[in-house]
Parts: structure tokens; C-alpha cells; sequence
């Protein structure tokens, strides 16, 4: 499963807000609301993301198993 956790720490830490993400990083509202239900979303916005926050993938994103695949 793919957690945006980290998107929202890294928003926090440089005063970022998704009105930010929309108007200076041109992310839909469509996209944000993805995101914040943890669906995944196109690698055009996760780039638009690390651009606007300068910022690397694993600030954006990170990989959980699921606790059925960890055997």
C-alpha cells in the first residue's frame, strides 16, 4: 500500500497548505482528494509535487506492505 503520510509531514514542515499545491503546483482538487483517501494518483503529480516542495519521492510517498504479503 502506498502512504502519503510523508506528503503531509513535509507540507507541515515547509508551511505548504493544498491551496498551495493548487494554485502554485497546479495539483487538482481531484488529485488532493485522492491522495487524502490514500488512492493513487499519476506520476505527473508526484512529480509537480516534489518540483513545487523541492523535494525527493520519499518525502512525497512511502511503500507499506500489506501484513498478508509479510510471511
Amino acid at each position: 500500500m502506498i502512504s502519503y503520510a510523508p506528503l503531509w509531514e513535509t507540507m507541515a514542515r515547509r508551511g505548504a497548505t493544498t491551496y498551495t499545491l493548487q494554485v502554485k503546483g497546479g495539483i487538482s482538487s481531484a488529485s488532493i482528494r485522492r491522495m487524502k483517501a490514500g488512492e493513487s494518483v499519476s506520476t505527473n503529480t508526484l512529480e509537480a509535487l516534489c518540483k513545487l516542495l523541492n523535494c525527493s519521492l520519499a518525502d512525497i510517498v512511502e511503500y507499506l506492505p500489506d501484513t498478508d504479503e509479510q510471511s
